[in-house]
């Protein structure tokens, strides 16, 4: 939260640089826009569970709350703030997600440390055991809360509580930053129920996705709404599913001859909201992100969906050719001695073997053209000098 008691000139240089983090963290880390569909708990800020002392820090001074965040169906969470540059905004909208898309400034440097804090301070811890664990007397609610609230930002946005702060809340402050220990990222704990990724697409005759189960419930009815002959199958055995549990992997198997479509698959369940679960605002207006200080039962809810366009269909087979006959036509047999052509002379006629595989030649086809107009002409002679003589003997010719 920005603390409105920092010199100006102050105040625009951290901002940059904690600008900078913020970017070289969702680098690190890959963060993304949310996903299509809303996974997990939703709920509000209310109002706060408990109001602290202010703290002096190397980034100023500031208060300390711990926020009531209301779930849909009811449940109240205590949850404290990761966020130490935004403030946060009366009625904001929140929602569950991973550590890894930490939507808000500065780099969640040590998420880990982050929930092993939670673990062991207040308010799992009451202020008495708190104490007693820190070796400090008479540690009241609201010197615990600060305390526990000031080593949050420590390892989530790399604020360091100065000396000259309450005796008892600095004590407790060391003493959980000295202890927290180095926890692996998977120790983040399970989500009440999400379905990775939101969407995925495909073609037709294949089984399109690869959503993965994640919840805090024993198992999950899952819903369906998809065209007939699509199924959600198990994509370890093949099997058509109706519900499932943490870690299954689930995919649309959709027929090969299915038109393009799109089907969805989506859940419901009564879930643990576990303590160290990040809650981000999702509107478009800033707020403060939150980390879930308690654990609580809450109804859930969480949706996938896939698309696919039209499959390749598999081309018919071609007819067989009809197969060559055993025995090959024979090639025709040249003629013995071919009729010389008018241009041509005995002397250059090819021989048999010369012109057996020779094309007929355009020189070829004018001399029979020649001939044959010859013998046409010399018929037509003929047949008019005979009528003349039958007419000049008295013979009659007919019309």
């Amino acid at each position: 939260m920005i603390d409105t008691r920092l010199p100006h000139s102050r105040r625009g240089r951290r901002v940059l640089a904690v600008a900078a983090a913020s970017t070289a963290a969702a680098l690190a880390f890959g963060f993304t826009a949310g996903p299509a569909f809303a996974d997990g708990a939703k709920g509000t800020y209310t109002d706060n569970a408990l109001n602290g002392p202010s703290v002096k820090t190397d980034q100023g001074e500031v208060s300390t709350s711990l926020f009531n965040l209301k779930l849909e169906d009811g449940t109240v969470l205590q949850t404290y703030c990761i966020d130490f540059e935004t403030d946060i905004r009366k009625n904001a909208a929140y929602q569950e997600d991973a550590w890894a898309n930490y939507p808000g400034k500065g780099a969640f440097t040590e998420p880990a440390k982050v929930h092993w804090i939670l673990q062991n301070s207040y308010p799992t811890l009451s202020a008495a055991d708190l104490a007693a664990a820190a070796g400090v007397d008479g540690l009241n609610d609201r010197q615990a809360m600060a305390a526990t609230q000031a080593a949050i930002w420590h390892f989530s946005n790399g604020v360091n509580l100065l000396d000259d702060n309450n005796a008892k809340v600095k004590a407790v402050y060391d003493y959980l930053i000295e202890n927290a220990q180095d926890l692996p990222q998977t120790s983040e704990p399970d989500a009440s129920l999400s379905i990775t990724p939101a969407t995925a697409e495909g073609t037709a005759g294949s089984t399109i996705g690869e959503f993965t189960i994640e919840t805090s419930a024993a198992s999950v009815p899952l819903n369906v709404d998809a065209p007939d002959g699509v199924e959600l199958v198990d994509l370890e055995t093949g099997e058509p599913v109706t519900e499932a549990s943490s870690g299954d992997k689930l995919g649309f198997e959709v027929p090969a001859d299915a038109a393009p479509g799109e089907a969805s698959v989506s859940a419901s369940v009564s879930a643990e909201v576990h303590a160290g679960r990040l809650f981000k605002g999702t509107e478009d207006k800033p707020t403060q992100t939150l980390i879930t200080a308690e654990s609580g039962e809450a109804e859930v809810s969480a949706a996938a969906s896939v698309s696919w366009t039209e499959g390749t269909q598999p081309s018919p087979s071609p007819s067989p050719s009809t197969p060559p006959s055993e025995s090959p036509s024979p090639s025709p047999t040249p003629s013995e001695t071919p009729s010389p052509s008018p241009s041509e002379t005995p002397d250059d006629r090819p021989t048999p073997d010369d012109d057996e595989d020779l094309p007929l030649t355009g020189a070829a086809i004018g001399g029979l053209v020649a001939a044959g107009v010859a013998a046409v002409g010399a018929g037509a002679a003929a047949m008019y000098l005979s009528r003349k003589r039958r007419g000049a003997n008295g013979d009659s010719i007919d019309g």
